[in-house]
């Protein structure tokens, strides 16, 4: 029997492509594994024996002791810290620093008094010295082992008994009595399986680390994402030093946090302002920038969005959106030229968020419209202003959620104004504006525009 390892469909032989999610090259002998449940089941009295059922309020809370890493924007994400038992898979691509922000957090716990051990199995003991030493994480708590056999890593975990297990990476280990290479769907999916018990056995957070790619088409992190408890995500721009963390899947807290850590030369550091840090190298001056504060799970932020309007002889001009949802810029766009007599249709639009941060919620829709209209028309919004407001296709403003927060970011920063939908709170040191289209809101923020079409 073979099994697809994006979707779990199963085939009698082996396929290029699955039949049910149409995914190459991700179908994997399963006979082994298989074979070994059904002697398992068949065998009598194998295998331990079954807890009988409790009541639910007999069970312990263990969820509430968690192991703080010390690292604040990662205990951010996992709601406080490690929780005992958990499995956390860390993936990200290739160079974007899993394997500093793991070692810098178990440096900090092993400083905390709790032992650490580190399963290095693509690097030699040496590199990952040379890299603790650099960020700091140079502790007799934390304990090093080179080993890429599952045995070999039972083995390790029965001789020192850790507080915390962390593995770099999961596509190096395997298990000999398995078919197939290291990092192979069978492979990763069982050795997963089999560091998961281990971890639920004895209690202690394990954290994993994967590759992906960009279109997260590897084996080994797709296939684990229902084995594993977590799933956070580390991924940033190569050309900026900062970092994103979010949580993909979270069973012991919300997937909503945003963690913001920026590489320098000794590690990653955490960023507690990262609205300041946007808005650092922002022109005031420039057509087409607009500040917008935005939210990302319980932390509210200020982005500059930018635009560029460019005339165009192309029979279709050209559409880009960079950290931004390009189906939501063509939607804008159209409302501009039909609601508010924006001319954009023979031009060529290029909309981007700064700084390398993605913006996905619509509470940002006014200020990309903003945005395009004062780059085609050359003009600028008032330095001290904030646009908030979701666009509908009518072209009216409605309202976003935790609105006063925003607001509350935007003046500690020294923002004064702000436009937006009527529904917009009073805030201190705020001066609102309250708009009811997308019309009215250009007219507010652009006094000496042209008149616009009927």
């Amino acid at each position: 029997m073979h099994k697809c390892g994006e979707c779990g469909a199963e085939a009698p032989r082996w396929l290029g492509r699955c039949p049910e999610c149409g995914a190459w090259g991700s179908l994997a002998e399963a006979s082994v594994s298989r074979a070994r449940g059904a002697a398992s089941l068949a065998a009598p009295g194998a295998g331990p024996v079954p807890i009988p059922p409790v009541p639910i309020t007999e069970v312990a809370r263990n969820a509430a002791d968690r192991l703080a890493t010390g690292v604040g924007e990662l205990d951010r994400v996992l709601g406080g810290g490690l929780v005992p038992g958990s499995v956390t898979l860390l993936v990200g691509e290739p160079g974007m620093g899993k394997s500093t922000l793991l070692l810098q957090a178990l440096g900090r716990l092993a400083a905390s008094g709790a032992r650490c051990l580190l399963i290095g199995a693509e690097e030699s003991p040496e590199q990952v010295r040379m890299r603790a030493e650099r960020v700091g994480a140079l502790h007799p708590g934390l304990l090093l082992a080179d080993a890429t056999s599952l045995d070999r890593v039972r083995a390790h975990v029965d001789d020192v008994a850790p507080a915390v297990l962390a593995i770099d990476s999961i596509q190096a280990i395997s298990d000999p009595e398995l078919p197939g290479a290291p990092g192979s769907i069978t492979q990763v999916r069982e050795c997963a399986h089999a560091l998961t018990r281990l971890a639920k056995e004895r209690g202690i957070p394990a954290i994993l680390v994967g590759h992906v790619t960009k279109e997260g088409t590897l084996a080994g992190p797709r296939a684990l994402e229902h084995v594993v408890d977590t799933v956070l995500s580390f991924d940033g721009d190569r050309h900026h030093t900062l970092r994103f963390l979010r949580a993909l899947k979270h069973r012991f807290g919300a997937t909503t946090e945003l963690g913001l850590l920026e590489m320098q030369g000794d590690g990653l550091a955490d960023v507690p302002d990262a609205s300041a840090l946007f808005l650092s190298d922002r022109r005031p001056d420039a057509p087409g920038s607009v500040v917008a504060p935005v939210v990302e799970g319980s932390r509210p932020l200020l982005v500059e969005v930018q635009a560029l309007v460019a005339p165009s002889a192309a029979p279709m001009p050209r559409r880009s959106a960079t950290g931004l949802d390009s189906a939501r810029l063509a939607l804008l766009l159209a409302v501009l030229q039909q609601r508010a007599g924006v001319q954009v249709a023979e031009a060529e639009v290029y909309a981007s968020v700064a700084g390398g941060v993605r913006v996905s919620e619509p509470g940002v829709d006014l200020a990309v419209a903003l945005a395009v209209a004062g780059a085609r028309d050359g003009q600028v919004v008032a330095s001290d202003t904030v646009v908030i407001g979701e666009i509908g296709l009518g072209g009216e403003l409605r309202q976003v959620p935790q609105a006063s927060r925003r607001l509350a970011e935007a003046a500690r920063l020294g923002f004064t104004c702000a436009i937006g939908p009527s529904s917009l709170p009073t805030v201190s040191g705020i001066r609102v504006t309250p708009v009811v289209t997308l019309a009215d809101a250009l007219d507010v923020a652009y006094r000496s525009r042209p008149a616009r079409a009927a």
